[in-house]
């Protein structure tokens, strides 16, 4: 870490379950004190954010729906209050439509709903982290700072009957872009992990359809993704294990989207 004996703080939306969480127990173990954001009462969450304590880490919790501009303000007004600083952002937070439709077909209202969490929410957060980082760096001459958005294959694989998830991944990946050649200047790199079919709650629903579909070859690694696979791949990034690399995907999808004959 680059900042002497105090611990880095990483703030990781939707980090109290699925792959927010396998993120959140990595950078736990990676070091870092936490910001974990949900939708759900602390009550409902406290049993996760005391195993996260237990893993060495100052957690605070951030409840909130960070598509709301009054949420997102809180929820940096709040660890600012409570840490002082920031290192690392974690765009993870994201929702899927609430019934899947055709793109003949499919409502405005899904569409506004997932963009607005998927997109929109994380474009915003990022924007008020990025200025925070910039103020810090100009304070700090070794400070450390990253911004990791955690997109999907979705961002690149067409699915009509979700286009909606579709459109705002893809729309992730170009704010990674951006954001990236944006603080540049300032030496803070901006990265996008890009997971496949990872096992949580919210493939549950699917999980015999990807058995049998990982069985007969989806993916090189005959295997689901877990969300420690995605977790790993975000702590070496906020470790700051790779630098020079500001605006590069890392594909965490078990090969599923190689080109194959």
């Amino acid at each position: 870490m680059k900042n002497g004996e105090e611990r880095p703080v990483a703030f990781i939306t939707g980090g109290s379950r699925g792959i927010g969480y396998g993120i959140a127990e990595q950078l736990a173990d990676a070091g870092f004190d936490l910001a974990i954001n949900g939708v759900r009462p602390e009550e409902t969450v406290r049993e996760a954010l005391d195993t996260l304590r237990n893993r060495g880490s100052n957690v605070l919790y951030c409840p909130g729906d960070i598509a709301l501009a009054t949420a997102r303000n809180d929820m940096v007004t709040a660890i600012r209050t409570h840490f002082g600083r920031l290192n690392v952002l974690v765009n993870n937070a994201g929702v899927a439509p609430k019934e899947r439709k055709d793109i003949l077909e499919a409502t405005e209202e899904s569409f506004q709903y997932v963009l607005s969490t998927n997109l929109h929410g994380a474009y915003f957060l990022t924007q008020a982290a990025a200025n925070w980082m910039i103020s810090q760096r100009a304070e700090q001459a070794d400070f450390w700072g990253c911004i990791i958005n955690v997109s999907s294959i979705s961002a690149t694989v067409a699915s009509v009957n979700r286009g909606e998830y579709c459109v705002a991944k893809a729309g992730l990946s170009m704010a990674t872009q951006l954001f990236a050649v944006r603080l540049g200047e300032y030496d803070i790199p901006v990265y996008e992990v890009r997971p496949g079919v990872i096992k949580t709650d919210m493939t549950a629903g699917v999980t015999s359809k990807y058995d049998s579909l990982i069985e007969n070859g989806l993916c090189v690694q005959k295997r689901w993704g877990f969300p420690s696979d995605v977790g790993k791949a975000v702590a070496s990034l906020a470790k700051g294990d790779f630098p020079y690399s500001t605006g590069q995907v890392i594909m965490v999808d078990g090969g599923l989207t190689l080109p194959r004959l």
